[in-house]
Protein backbone atom coordinates (compact mmCIF):
# COMPACT_ATOMS: atom_id res chain seq x y z
CA UNK A 1 0.00 0.00 0.00
CA UNK A 2 1.11 3.42 -0.84
CA UNK A 3 -0.16 6.65 1.19
CA UNK A 4 0.53 9.93 -0.08
CA UNK A 5 -0.71 13.30 1.88
CA UNK A 6 -3.32 15.13 0.27
CA UNK A 7 -54.86 12.41 -4.25
CA UNK A 8 -79.37 12.25 -7.36
CA UNK A 9 -81.14 15.18 -5.91
CA UNK A 10 -82.26 18.83 -5.24
CA UNK A 11 -81.39 22.07 -7.54
CA UNK A 12 -78.38 21.90 -10.11
CA UNK A 13 -74.79 24.40 -9.35
CA UNK A 14 -72.60 25.80 -12.19
CA UNK A 15 -69.92 23.82 -12.23
CA UNK A 16 -66.51 25.74 -11.37
CA UNK A 17 -62.81 25.07 -12.16
CA UNK A 18 -61.87 25.46 -8.65
CA UNK A 19 -63.24 28.36 -6.41
CA UNK A 20 -61.00 30.98 -4.93
CA UNK A 21 -60.19 30.54 -1.52
CA UNK A 22 -62.60 31.80 1.11
CA UNK A 23 -61.63 35.10 3.00
CA UNK A 24 -59.50 33.99 6.50
CA UNK A 25 -57.98 31.08 4.10
CA UNK A 26 -54.53 31.25 4.40
CA UNK A 27 -53.80 27.78 2.78
CA UNK A 28 -53.41 28.68 -0.94
CA UNK A 29 -54.36 25.32 -1.43
CA UNK A 30 -54.68 25.07 -5.30
CA UNK A 31 -56.13 21.27 -6.69
CA UNK A 32 -54.06 21.40 -9.64
CA UNK A 33 -50.99 21.40 -7.48
CA UNK A 34 -51.64 17.69 -5.39
CA UNK A 35 -49.74 14.73 -6.39
CA UNK A 36 -53.26 12.89 -7.17
CA UNK A 37 -56.64 12.99 -9.61
CA UNK A 38 -58.99 14.85 -7.56
CA UNK A 39 -62.84 14.37 -8.68
CA UNK A 40 -65.48 16.34 -6.97
CA UNK A 41 -68.86 15.63 -7.80
CA UNK A 42 -71.84 18.15 -6.54
CA UNK A 43 -75.72 16.75 -4.81
CA UNK A 44 -76.37 16.27 -8.04
CA UNK A 45 -73.88 14.00 -9.16
CA UNK A 46 -72.31 16.15 -11.61
CA UNK A 47 -68.10 17.23 -11.76
CA UNK A 48 -67.70 20.28 -10.15
CA UNK A 49 -63.83 19.63 -9.87
CA UNK A 50 -61.43 18.12 -12.12
CA UNK A 51 -57.70 18.74 -11.18
CA UNK A 52 -55.12 18.38 -13.43
CA UNK A 53 -53.67 15.37 -12.27
CA UNK A 54 -57.09 13.84 -13.11
CA UNK A 55 -56.54 15.30 -16.74
CA UNK A 56 -52.84 13.12 -16.51
CA UNK A 57 -54.37 10.26 -14.89
CA UNK A 58 -57.48 9.96 -17.08
CA UNK A 59 -56.32 11.28 -20.20
CA UNK A 60 -59.77 13.35 -19.87
CA UNK A 61 -59.74 16.59 -20.05
CA UNK A 62 -61.06 19.45 -17.54
CA UNK A 63 -62.72 21.33 -20.06
CA UNK A 64 -64.95 18.23 -21.36
CA UNK A 65 -65.64 16.41 -17.48
CA UNK A 66 -66.89 20.02 -15.97
CA UNK A 67 -70.74 20.00 -15.84
CA UNK A 68 -70.60 16.31 -16.95
CA UNK A 69 -72.78 13.81 -14.71
CA UNK A 70 -69.74 11.63 -12.90
CA UNK A 71 -70.60 8.27 -14.66
CA UNK A 72 -70.49 9.85 -18.04
CA UNK A 73 -66.91 12.28 -17.02
CA UNK A 74 -65.63 9.72 -15.65
CA UNK A 75 -66.66 5.97 -17.26
CA UNK A 76 -65.38 3.50 -14.79
CA UNK A 77 -65.84 -0.38 -15.20
CA UNK A 78 -64.54 -2.82 -12.44
CA UNK A 79 -62.72 -5.92 -13.58
CA UNK A 80 -65.75 -7.74 -14.55
CA UNK A 81 -66.92 -5.01 -16.69
CA UNK A 82 -69.84 -3.54 -14.73
CA UNK A 83 -70.42 -0.08 -14.76
CA UNK A 84 -69.02 1.16 -10.98
CA UNK A 85 -71.22 4.25 -10.42
CA UNK A 86 -74.69 1.76 -11.30
CA UNK A 87 -72.84 -0.44 -9.36
CA UNK A 88 -72.06 1.19 -5.96
CA UNK A 89 -74.85 3.88 -6.55
CA UNK A 90 -72.92 6.60 -4.10
CA UNK A 91 -76.45 9.22 -4.02
CA UNK A 92 -79.05 6.47 -3.86
CA UNK A 93 -77.50 3.88 -1.78
CA UNK A 94 -76.71 2.96 1.91
CA UNK A 95 -76.79 6.15 4.09
CA UNK A 96 -74.72 4.95 6.04
CA UNK A 97 -71.57 4.52 4.26
CA UNK A 98 -69.23 7.43 4.05
CA UNK A 99 -66.34 6.00 2.21
CA UNK A 100 -65.03 3.68 -1.17
CA UNK A 101 -61.70 1.58 -0.10
CA UNK A 102 -59.41 2.13 -2.48
CA UNK A 103 -59.48 -0.68 -5.55
CA UNK A 104 -58.45 -0.88 -9.05
CA UNK A 105 -61.02 0.11 -12.09
CA UNK A 106 -60.76 0.39 -15.41
CA UNK A 107 -61.41 3.16 -17.94
CA UNK A 108 -62.28 2.92 -21.72
CA UNK A 109 -59.80 1.44 -23.63
CA UNK A 110 -58.83 -0.71 -20.50
CA UNK A 111 -56.53 1.83 -19.00
CA UNK A 112 -56.01 1.06 -15.30
CA UNK A 113 -56.05 3.28 -12.31
CA UNK A 114 -56.35 3.36 -8.62
CA UNK A 115 -60.06 4.88 -6.87
CA UNK A 116 -60.98 5.84 -3.95
CA UNK A 117 -64.01 7.66 -2.66
CA UNK A 118 -65.07 9.81 -0.13
CA UNK A 119 -69.15 10.62 0.53
CA UNK A 120 -69.83 13.79 2.00
CA UNK A 121 -72.69 14.66 4.33
CA UNK A 122 -73.71 17.47 6.06
CA UNK A 123 -75.42 15.39 9.13
CA UNK A 124 -75.10 11.39 9.94
CA UNK A 125 -77.38 9.72 7.56
CA UNK A 126 -77.95 12.38 5.38
CA UNK A 127 -78.06 12.99 1.97
CA UNK A 128 -74.90 13.12 -0.55
CA UNK A 129 -73.90 16.63 -0.61
CA UNK A 130 -70.77 15.95 -2.35
CA UNK A 131 -68.56 13.16 -3.51
CA UNK A 132 -64.57 13.24 -3.34
CA UNK A 133 -62.54 10.86 -6.09
CA UNK A 134 -59.08 10.67 -5.81
CA UNK A 135 -57.47 8.47 -8.72
CA UNK A 136 -53.67 7.34 -8.74
CA UNK A 137 -51.71 5.99 -11.55
CA UNK A 138 -50.96 2.26 -11.30
CA UNK A 139 -47.73 2.35 -12.93
CA UNK A 140 -45.77 2.97 -9.35
CA UNK A 141 -47.81 -0.31 -8.07
CA UNK A 142 -46.36 -2.02 -10.54
CA UNK A 143 -42.89 -0.96 -10.47
CA UNK A 144 -43.19 -2.14 -6.70
CA UNK A 145 -44.72 -4.79 -7.26
CA UNK A 146 -42.08 -5.86 -10.49
CA UNK A 147 -39.46 -5.04 -7.57
CA UNK A 148 -40.47 -7.47 -5.01
CA UNK A 149 -41.33 -10.15 -7.55
CA UNK A 150 -37.51 -9.30 -8.85
CA UNK A 151 -36.23 -9.49 -5.51
CA UNK A 152 -37.57 -12.51 -4.45
CA UNK A 153 -36.58 -14.49 -7.58
CA UNK A 154 -33.05 -13.36 -6.45
CA UNK A 155 -33.33 -14.75 -3.24
CA UNK A 156 -34.56 -17.87 -4.17
CA UNK A 157 -31.32 -18.21 -6.91
CA UNK A 158 -29.06 -17.04 -4.84
CA UNK A 159 -30.01 -19.74 -1.67
CA UNK A 160 -30.39 -22.45 -3.48
CA UNK A 161 -27.09 -22.94 -4.96
CA UNK A 162 -25.20 -22.40 -1.58
CA UNK A 163 -27.87 -24.44 0.63
CA UNK A 164 -27.76 -27.17 -1.97
CA UNK A 165 -23.75 -27.57 -1.31
CA UNK A 166 -24.55 -27.19 2.54
CA UNK A 167 -27.53 -29.90 2.35
CA UNK A 168 -25.36 -32.22 -0.21
CA UNK A 169 -22.05 -32.28 2.08
CA UNK A 170 -23.58 -32.33 5.58
CA UNK A 171 -25.75 -35.59 4.00
CA UNK A 172 -22.48 -37.11 2.37
CA UNK A 173 -20.27 -36.97 5.66
CA UNK A 174 -23.30 -38.13 7.82
CA UNK A 175 -23.55 -41.31 5.52
CA UNK A 176 -20.43 -42.43 4.84
CA UNK A 177 -18.10 -40.50 7.72
CA UNK A 178 -15.66 -43.14 7.85
CA UNK A 179 -14.84 -43.57 4.23
CA UNK A 180 -13.06 -39.92 3.85
CA UNK A 181 -9.72 -39.03 4.91
CA UNK A 182 -9.44 -36.22 7.13
CA UNK A 183 -8.37 -34.04 4.40
CA UNK A 184 -10.81 -34.71 2.34
CA UNK A 185 -13.32 -33.90 5.49
CA UNK A 186 -11.93 -30.85 5.94
CA UNK A 187 -12.54 -29.62 2.22
CA UNK A 188 -16.26 -30.59 2.67
CA UNK A 189 -16.29 -28.65 6.01
CA UNK A 190 -14.25 -25.13 4.68
CA UNK A 191 -16.98 -25.56 1.48
CA UNK A 192 -19.85 -25.67 4.16
CA UNK A 193 -18.42 -22.85 6.03
CA UNK A 194 -18.24 -21.04 3.03
CA UNK A 195 -21.75 -21.28 1.59
CA UNK A 196 -23.14 -20.59 5.06
CA UNK A 197 -20.96 -17.31 5.33
CA UNK A 198 -22.92 -17.00 1.76
CA UNK A 199 -26.18 -17.54 2.95
CA UNK A 200 -25.20 -15.28 6.05
CA UNK A 201 -24.02 -12.12 3.82
CA UNK A 202 -27.35 -12.12 1.52
CA UNK A 203 -29.76 -12.26 4.97
CA UNK A 204 -27.42 -9.33 5.94
CA UNK A 205 -27.92 -7.71 2.50
CA UNK A 206 -32.12 -8.28 2.95
CA UNK A 207 -32.37 -6.92 6.41
CA UNK A 208 -30.43 -3.80 5.28
CA UNK A 209 -33.29 -3.24 2.08
CA UNK A 210 -35.70 -4.04 4.17
CA UNK A 211 -34.37 -1.03 6.51
CA UNK A 212 -33.63 1.66 4.19
CA UNK A 213 -36.86 1.15 1.98
CA UNK A 214 -38.91 1.58 5.29
CA UNK A 215 -36.42 4.32 6.28
CA UNK A 216 -35.71 2.77 9.86
CA UNK A 217 -32.04 2.37 9.16
CA UNK A 218 -30.18 2.79 12.53
CA UNK A 219 -27.40 5.03 13.15
CA UNK A 220 -25.41 4.63 16.32
CA UNK A 221 -22.60 7.61 15.52
CA UNK A 222 -19.21 7.59 16.72
CA UNK A 223 -15.52 9.77 15.62
CA UNK A 224 -14.59 7.75 12.48
CA UNK A 225 -11.15 7.75 11.72
CA UNK A 226 -11.72 7.35 7.90
CA UNK A 227 -8.16 7.04 6.73
CA UNK A 228 -7.25 4.11 9.10
CA UNK A 229 -10.82 2.59 7.94
CA UNK A 230 -9.63 2.80 4.19
CA UNK A 231 -6.42 1.10 5.80
CA UNK A 232 -7.66 -2.08 7.43
CA UNK A 233 -9.68 -2.84 4.19
CA UNK A 234 -6.23 -2.12 1.98
CA UNK A 235 -4.45 -4.68 4.97
CA UNK A 236 -6.71 -6.97 4.74
CA UNK A 237 -6.76 -7.30 1.14
CA UNK A 238 -3.21 -7.93 0.77
CA UNK A 239 -3.39 -10.33 3.95
CA UNK A 240 -5.86 -12.19 1.44
CA UNK A 241 -3.30 -12.25 -1.69
CA UNK A 242 -3.03 -9.13 -3.13
CA UNK A 243 -0.16 -6.95 -4.05
CA UNK A 244 0.55 -3.84 -1.80
CA UNK A 245 1.48 -1.60 -4.62
CA UNK A 246 -1.62 -2.02 -6.02
CA UNK A 247 -3.43 -0.21 -3.72
CA UNK A 248 -2.85 4.16 -3.29
CA UNK A 249 -4.16 5.79 -0.70
CA UNK A 250 -4.10 9.62 -0.49
CA UNK A 251 -4.99 11.28 2.53
CA UNK A 252 -5.59 15.56 2.34
CA UNK A 253 -4.93 16.70 5.75
CA UNK A 254 -6.17 18.15 8.27
CA UNK A 255 -9.13 16.08 7.53
CA UNK A 256 -12.48 17.72 10.21
CA UNK A 257 -13.52 15.36 12.45
CA UNK A 258 -16.20 12.73 11.57
CA UNK A 259 -19.35 11.75 13.14
CA UNK A 260 -20.77 8.55 11.54
CA UNK A 261 -21.87 4.69 12.22
CA UNK A 262 -18.17 2.65 11.57
CA UNK A 263 -20.21 -0.37 10.81
CA UNK A 264 -22.08 1.29 7.93
CA UNK A 265 -19.25 3.33 6.74
CA UNK A 266 -17.25 -0.23 7.08
CA UNK A 267 -20.02 -1.75 5.09
CA UNK A 268 -19.29 1.28 2.46
CA UNK A 269 -15.83 1.25 2.03
CA UNK A 270 -15.89 -3.17 1.72
CA UNK A 271 -18.51 -2.45 -1.45
CA UNK A 272 -16.64 -0.34 -3.17
CA UNK A 273 -13.26 -1.83 -2.80
CA UNK A 274 -14.30 -5.03 -3.37
CA UNK A 275 -15.64 -3.94 -6.81
CA UNK A 276 -12.89 -1.92 -7.73
CA UNK A 277 -11.02 -4.93 -6.88
CA UNK A 278 -12.96 -7.62 -8.58
CA UNK A 279 -14.30 -5.92 -11.61
CA UNK A 280 -11.59 -3.37 -12.17
CA UNK A 281 -7.86 -3.57 -12.90
CA UNK A 282 -4.57 -1.72 -12.08
CA UNK A 283 -3.96 0.47 -9.34
CA UNK A 284 -7.39 1.14 -7.24
CA UNK A 285 -6.78 4.52 -5.76
CA UNK A 286 -8.77 5.77 -2.94
CA UNK A 287 -8.54 9.89 -2.36
CA UNK A 288 -9.93 11.21 0.98
CA UNK A 289 -10.19 14.67 1.11
CA UNK A 290 -12.01 17.35 2.94
CA UNK A 291 -14.86 18.55 1.28
CA UNK A 292 -17.63 21.58 1.40
CA UNK A 293 -20.50 19.73 3.44
CA UNK A 294 -23.61 18.23 1.46
CA UNK A 295 -26.04 19.47 4.11
CA UNK A 296 -27.38 22.42 4.61
CA UNK A 297 -25.80 24.44 7.91
CA UNK A 298 -22.54 22.54 7.99
CA UNK A 299 -19.31 23.87 6.17
CA UNK A 300 -17.46 21.16 6.15
CA UNK A 301 -17.25 17.21 5.37
CA UNK A 302 -15.43 14.92 3.90
CA UNK A 303 -15.27 12.74 0.47
CA UNK A 304 -13.70 9.49 -0.07
CA UNK A 305 -12.88 8.49 -4.08
CA UNK A 306 -12.62 5.01 -4.51
CA UNK A 307 -11.31 4.74 -8.58
CA UNK A 308 -9.56 2.05 -10.64
CA UNK A 309 -8.14 1.80 -14.65
CA UNK A 310 -10.50 -1.25 -15.71
CA UNK A 311 -12.64 -0.90 -18.55
CA UNK A 312 -15.25 1.55 -16.34
CA UNK A 313 -19.07 1.44 -15.90
CA UNK A 314 -20.40 2.17 -19.67
CA UNK A 315 -22.20 5.81 -20.01
CA UNK A 316 -25.47 3.75 -20.99
CA UNK A 317 -25.36 2.15 -17.62
CA UNK A 318 -24.66 5.13 -14.90
CA UNK A 319 -27.92 6.35 -14.65
CA UNK A 320 -28.77 2.20 -13.25
CA UNK A 321 -25.68 1.61 -10.97
CA UNK A 322 -27.25 2.15 -7.76
CA UNK A 323 -30.78 0.54 -8.04
CA UNK A 324 -31.31 -3.25 -7.39
CA UNK A 325 -30.31 -5.97 -9.32
CA UNK A 326 -27.39 -4.20 -11.25
CA UNK A 327 -24.19 -6.14 -11.46
CA UNK A 328 -21.39 -4.38 -13.70
CA UNK A 329 -20.17 -7.79 -15.20
CA UNK A 330 -21.63 -11.56 -14.71
CA UNK A 331 -18.90 -12.44 -12.16
CA UNK A 332 -21.21 -12.68 -8.82
CA UNK A 333 -22.76 -10.88 -6.50
CA UNK A 334 -26.58 -9.96 -6.31
CA UNK A 335 -26.50 -6.66 -7.27
CA UNK A 336 -27.52 -5.43 -4.01
CA UNK A 337 -24.43 -4.06 -3.03
CA UNK A 338 -24.43 -0.60 -4.48
CA UNK A 339 -27.93 0.22 -3.45
CA UNK A 340 -27.09 -0.31 0.40
CA UNK A 341 -24.47 1.41 0.18
CA UNK A 342 -26.35 4.41 -1.45
CA UNK A 343 -29.00 4.04 1.61
CA UNK A 344 -26.35 4.11 3.78
CA UNK A 345 -24.46 7.30 2.71
CA UNK A 346 -27.76 8.96 2.07
CA UNK A 347 -28.99 7.41 5.57
CA UNK A 348 -26.02 9.80 7.16
CA UNK A 349 -26.65 12.85 4.85
CA UNK A 350 -24.47 12.38 2.46
CA UNK A 351 -24.39 12.19 -1.29
CA UNK A 352 -22.97 9.67 -3.75
CA UNK A 353 -22.13 9.64 -7.65
CA UNK A 354 -20.70 7.71 -10.52
CA UNK A 355 -18.07 8.40 -12.92
CA UNK A 356 -15.15 7.80 -15.29
CA UNK A 357 -11.71 8.05 -13.36
CA UNK A 358 -8.91 10.04 -15.07
CA UNK A 359 -7.59 6.55 -15.63
CA UNK A 360 -10.59 5.33 -17.62
CA UNK A 361 -11.94 2.85 -14.90
CA UNK A 362 -15.20 3.37 -12.38
CA UNK A 363 -14.84 5.72 -9.73
CA UNK A 364 -17.21 6.22 -7.05
CA UNK A 365 -17.50 9.41 -4.57
CA UNK A 366 -19.20 9.52 -1.69
CA UNK A 367 -19.94 13.11 0.90
CA UNK A 368 -21.00 12.82 4.51
CA UNK A 369 -21.56 15.85 6.16
CA UNK A 370 -19.24 16.13 9.83
CA UNK A 371 -22.46 15.48 11.68
CA UNK A 372 -21.04 15.96 15.48
CA UNK A 373 -23.99 14.94 17.31
CA UNK A 374 -26.12 18.12 18.76
CA UNK A 375 -24.41 18.19 22.36
CA UNK A 376 -21.02 19.37 21.00
CA UNK A 377 -21.98 21.66 18.22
Amino acid sequence: MRVAGRSTAPKERHAERAPAPRPGDHTGLDADQLPDGLVVADECGRVVRFNAAAERVTAVRAADALGQPLEKALPLEDLEGRRWWQLTDPYGGLAIRTRQPERNLLLPGGREVLVSARFVRDEPLGPVRSLVVALRDTEARRRTERSHAELIATVAHELRSPLTSVKGFTATLLAKWERFTDDQKRLMLETVDADADRVTRLIAELLDISRIDSGRLELRRQPVDIGAAVGRHIQAYVAAGQRADRFLLRLEQPLPALWADPDKIDQVLSNLLENAVRHGEGTVTIDVTPTASPREGEETGTSVTVSDEGPGIPEESMNRVFTRFWRGSKRGGTGLGLYIVKGIVEAHGGTITVGRAAGGGAEFRFTLPVAAPAYLA
